[in-house]
């Protein structure tokens, strides 16, 4: 009886050691790099976390994840991301191109997945769309190939709007140069005024406002900038204060105020990067993952907002338009 009862107890002590062998192995940590505050983008968080569910990884069970965030103070981006490499993490991520450029500056080993508004190959993150060629993958929003398209719809819900203000951040030059690049183009080939305002701090972007409404601007074009989208609802609140129609990169000003947006999900784009990520935990090479372009896009108006204004939403735009925020 005793032998029976010994080997009984073996054989469940020689079941339970690979469990105990499983419970030491560490979990693989991610670095997730972003130049805004966590509150900013907590929406996106979670759709990268989503990402990361849909490849098997659940953060706190088999996967940890550091964050690090420079809280709008862009000069830290770079002892962040040596940071975050000094922690010997498994993989970066990263939503913001200053993140992006960062975490190429700070390691060559590393993998790291980006989210960027435009061509990594001209920004020179990527070799190339299809095959990356080193350590850096990702999506692009493709959102500064958008001017034109997002200025068009403008013009539709605003036919009277000749003079048209454009708010970029400068911080993010390259970006900043296309915007305002493609934004003329489009005025010149029918007849707008661009008036072009920089804004990277709060206060800028409420003087930029008292710039709009002292020379007398009919509409505000939003860049897509991760800082103005981390200052979206004080962006949709002056531009409704001073009764200014604007249109936005991304639905989520749209979600709190703001009048209309054309753009990428951004929460999908989110999600891809999570599931980037994911496939880099279980082995795949940022070199052989394609940068995701993205390739649907979205109308989104709110209703409330332009009868505020006194805007009546052509049913053009009714029937394009993917959501309209009653």
């Amino acid at each position: 009886m005793r032998r029976r009862a010994f080997i009984t107890l073996l054989g469940g002590a020689a079941a339970a050691w690979p469990l105990a062998a499983r419970a030491q192995q560490p979990m693989p940590v991610i670095g997730f790099l972003d130049s805004r505050p966590p509150d900013a983008i907590t929406d996106c968080l979670r759709a990268f976390r989503q990402g990361l569910r849909d490849t098997g990884f659940v953060e706190g069970e088999n996967v940890a994840i550091e964050y690090r965030f420079a809280e709008n103070q862009n000069d830290r981006m770079p002892a962040l991301a040596a940071d975050l490499v000094r922690r010997q993490v498994a993989v970066i991520a990263t939503g913001v191109p200053l993140g992006a450029f960062a975490a190429k500056a700070a390691t060559a080993t590393i993998p790291t997945v980006f989210l960027v508004a435009e061509d990594p190959v001209r920004l020179g993150l990527v070799a190339s769309l299809a095959r990356p060629g080193a350590n850096l993958t990702g999506i692009n929003l493709l959102n500064s190939e958008l001017v034109a398209k997002r200025l068009e719809l403008l013009r539709e819900l605003v036919p009277r709007a000749n003079r048209i203000a454009v708010l970029v951040n400068p911080t993010d030059a390259t970006n900043t140069e296309t915007t305002v690049r493609d934004a003329e183009t489009v005025a010149r080939a029918v007849g707008l005024q661009i008036r072009v305002l920089n804004a990277d701090t709060s206060r800028e972007i409420d003087s930029a406002f008292e710039i709009m409404t002292r020379d007398g601007v009919d509409a505000l074009f939003v860049g897509a900038f991760s800082y103005l989208a981390g200052r979206r609802v004080q962006l949709t609140q002056l531009a409704a204060f001073n009764r200014l129609p604007a249109t936005y990169s991304n639905r989520q000003y749209v979600e709190v105020g703001g009048l209309m947006s054309y753009g990428t999900n951004l929460l999908d784009a989110y999600r891809q990067v999570g599931v980037y990520t994911g496939r880099i935990l279980k082995g795949a090479k940022p070199a052989d993952l394609p940068v995701v372009q993205a390739s649907k896009f979205e109308l989104v108006i709110n209703h409330q907002t332009a009868r505020m204004l006194g805007l009546t939403v052509p049913d053009k735009l009714l029937v394009a338009a993917d959501e309209v925020i009653e």
